[in-house]
């Protein structure tokens, strides 16, 4: 099955500016995305999206392709992922006749995700004829234990059972997209338009292989990481 990585990278980001290229140890930061997509054994083409001729050629350096430009419209706050990767398919299939089984996004604020996250995924969407892959990772804080503030100030109990129920080690695990790897059928995401449709199977990635890079205290976090002596979290 034909395996296709897109990682998106536009080059307006606000609160790092020209995050995706920003150093984080030994390469920019969208390199370590690109540098695991390309050593995945089950991915097929690496595509990277963007706008910026920067992004692009340190995205080439470390071996992506750049078909084509992200559109300025493509690039804005408020251009959506979807948008992106049907401009994306619609090129590829136009002006290549390249049509893919599945689709790989991959954000570039993702450095910990690894080639072997990626190909175990990929194998999990074979194995199980799912529609979707979505990496996720265990939530720490149950939100059953959640609090409201009211507009009084007062704290509330987000669940009105809350005193009734079960020990902590009763209640189930919890978990939350990460934002590493969204792996689909071509065929369900351009008939559905989501990248998490209803037949979406989890990949379960350890806590220190899932931060997602957002914000100046992400990146130091990061680089805090990138120097421990053990980060896989197996």
């Amino acid at each position: 099955m034909k395996v296709l990585a897109i990682i998106g990278a536009r080059g307006g980001s606000k609160g790092i500016p020209k995050k995706n290229i920003a150093m984080l140890g030994d390469k920019p930061l969208i390199g370590w995305t690109v540098e695991a997509a390309v050593k995945a054994a089950e991915v097929d083409r690496v595509v990277v999206s963007t706008d910026d001729p920067d992004i692009a050629a340190v995205a080439r350096h470390f071996g992506a392709e750049i078909p084509f430009m992200r559109p300025a419209e493509l690039a804005t706050d408020t251009a959506s992922q979807v948008d992106v990767v049907n401009h994306v398919l619609d090129r590829l299939e136009k002006e290549q006749h390249y049509s893919p089984d599945y689709l790989l996004l991959l954000q570039p604020t993702s450095p910990f995700r690894t080639s072997e996250d990626i190909d175990a995924a990929i194998k999990i969407a074979a194995d199980k004829d799912c529609d979707a892959v979505i990496s996720v990772s265990a939530v720490a804080s149950h939100p059953y234990y959640a609090r409201t503030i009211d507009a009084e100030g007062i704290i509330q109990d987000m669940y009105v059972e809350r005193n009734t129920a079960p020990r902590r080690q009763l209640l189930p695990e919890v978990f939350s997209e990460n934002g590493a790897i969204y792996l689909l059928k071509v065929s369900v995401f351009r008939s559905e338009q989501t990248f998490m449709p209803a037949r979406s199977a989890a990949y379960v990635m350890p806590e220190q292989r899932s931060l997602d890079i957002d914000t100046p205290w992400d990146m130091k976090l990061a680089a805090f990481m990138m120097s421990a002596p053990d980060r896989s979290g197996d």
